[in-house]
């Protein structure tokens, strides 16, 4: 094999799954809640190359011929949870988070299964039983983990730190969580966020804003560079392979005249 194919394949690999990557945060640019994710890269562990059963020093000769460097393969993807722009909208239901924590949603799939999911998403509305749910029709959950249902005939105000309130009756205080290590989170969807084994759960510090939105904390004009950059990258490697493939096929039509 010729190392420097493979070496440039695997660029290639990796760049293209940094464009993956690069073009879903643009897709939700505008997704209220939207957390930036990013890509890493790794090398290949070194190995240490030898010719074996090779004519030119002997079949039975076992010769080292250095180190050889595989290239590079695809690391792990990250989650930039930074906050986000907020966006005024002065509806009673459109709330922001602004610190460390998130939303907790009472989530149920397809399959009709319900668990426990996590956003910085904040546009909620009312159902027509006077439930505060997603725009997915997701039930937001209080501090005891229990649906919230208010009159929606009523006036409602929400204070900063969950509390819901029409007239002089509390109906309920907003869940705000968090986590000790968000490495323990995992995306799911769009704006969701699970645990998983070994996330420590506890109350967030976050203040609760009513008639706000977080907006994505992704940066167009950085992202549209990086891209640029992405491209540049991969199209360095694939030159690479013409260069090579040019070499090989002089190699095999023009030598082989000789």
């Amino acid at each position: 094999m010729v190392k420097g194919l493979y070496t440039a394949y695997t660029g290639m690999l990796n760049e293209q799954h940094r464009m993956d990557v690069m073009t879903n945060n643009l897709a939700n640019a505008t997704t209220v809640g939207f957390k930036k994710e990013g890509s890493t890269s790794q090398a290949f562990s070194d190995v240490l190359a030898v010719k074996l059963k090779d004519s030119s020093v002997g079949l039975n000769v076992r010769q080292p011929i250095g180190i050889n460097n595989p290239g590079v393969k695809i690391g792990e993807n990250y989650v930039d949870y930074s906050q986000g722009s907020f966006r005024i909208t002065d509806n009673t239901f459109d709330l922001a988070l602004a610190g460390d924590g998130f939303f907790a949603i009472e989530f149920t799939n397809k399959a009709g299964e319900t668990s426990t999911k996590y956003t910085r998403s904040g546009d909620f509305t009312l159902n027509i039983d006077g439930f505060l749910v997603t725009n997915e029709g997701d039930y937001v959950l209080d501090v005891n983990n229990q649906r919230i249902q208010m009159d929606p005939l009523h006036d409602v105000s929400i204070q900063t730190d969950g509390t819901i309130s029409q007239g002089d009756r509390v109906i309920a205080r907003i869940q705000v969580a968090d986590f000790e290590d968000y490495d323990y989170l995992h995306r799911y969807g769009e704006t969701y966020f699970e645990p998983i084994e070994g996330a420590q759960l506890m109350e967030g510090s976050a203040r609760i804003y009513s008639g706000y939105l977080e907006m994505s904390n992704i940066q167009v004009v950085s992202e549209m560079v990086n891209m640029i950059a992405i491209t540049r990258q991969y199209e360095s490697n694939q030159k690479v392979i013409q260069t090579i493939d040019d070499t090989l096929q002089r190699a095999v039509n023009d030598l082989g005249k000789v």
